[in-house]
């Protein structure tokens, strides 16, 4: 019990938050012993709070727990970062400082304390799987006018379309509507006037139809299949209560019947 007290759900939290301003202030060269000695107990705790949680919940229940998942697996990779400390320092080594970074997602622990977020990563599972068919489309269409742009642009414009995964790249800038008109001002770069007008327009219904329809397409289907489940319960709710009106409604005309016939008897 004790240990479950020392590794809470709050003070782990501000561990965690406490060690993310600590690898903040050591990005800008406060980098001293006391930096490093609070990096290091942080760390410590984290792998003690791995190791508690695995022996009261069992192995096998803490792995199959989203939460917990991402607190083990952020734990486990950056822990050789522990080695810049015990080792002296070399060129290999620094690079283990950048996992060090990586704790930062362990702040997403907090977002387990928000209201209603099972049902919300629910709803975003939900629509990813009911959209993923339309955005494999989707990028098997960016895919194919990619390879298509690389064949007719690659010596026009080599630093866009020289390889097919630059034209990929190039094809996901366009569409996202970021620079987009850099592109086909590189390719045009020497062409004759006619056809500098050819390669724009075509330029522009590739950014029609893949970034501004495709693109709204894509959000319209995943923002309606996040809202699906809601609508579900309100559909269901509506039906309930219609059937419970139309349940009230036979009561009553049974009522008025009977009140009808109870009238009829006693004018007679």
């Amino acid at each position: 019990m004790r240990n479950h007290k020392l590794f809470s759900e709050r003070t782990m939290l501000w561990v965690t938050l406490v060690n993310v301003v600590v690898i903040f202030l050591q990005g800008y060269g406060l980098d001293n012993g006391m930096m490093s000695a609070i990096d290091i107990v942080c760390t410590l705790l984290f792998v003690l709070e791995m190791m508690s949680k695995q022996r009261r919940m069992g192995l096998h229940n803490y792995w199959h727990d989203g939460w917990n998942v991402l607190d083990g697996v952020v734990t486990i990779v950056t822990l050789p970062s522990l080695l810049v400390y015990l080792l002296p320092p070399t060129g290999g080594l620094k690079v283990l400082v950048v996992l060090r970074a990586l704790r930062v997602f362990k702040a997403f622990r907090a977002a387990r304390h928000f209201p209603n977020i099972g049902e919300i990563w629910g709803g975003f599972k939900l629509a990813l799987r009911q959209s993923a068919g339309f955005l494999v489309g989707y990028l098997i269409v960016i895919v194919v006018v990619a390879l298509f742009n690389s064949t007719l642009f690659a010596k026009a414009a080599p630093d866009y379309f020289d390889t097919p995964l630059n034209a990929v790249y190039a094809m996901f800038q366009m569409f996202t509507v970021e620079g987009w008109y850099e592109i086909p001002n590189a390719v045009v770069g020497n062409m004759s006037p006619v056809w500098t007008h050819v390669v724009r327009l075509y330029f522009c219904l590739l950014l029609i139809g893949g970034g501004i329809i495709g693109m709204s397409l894509i959000n319209s289907i995943f923002v309606d299949a996040l809202a699906a489940d809601n609508n579900d319960d309100v559909k269901a709710q509506l039906a309930t209560m219609q059937q419970q009106a139309d349940e009230n409604q036979r009561r009553l005309e049974a009522q008025i019947e009977e009140l009808t016939q109870l009238v009829k008897r006693l004018q007679q």
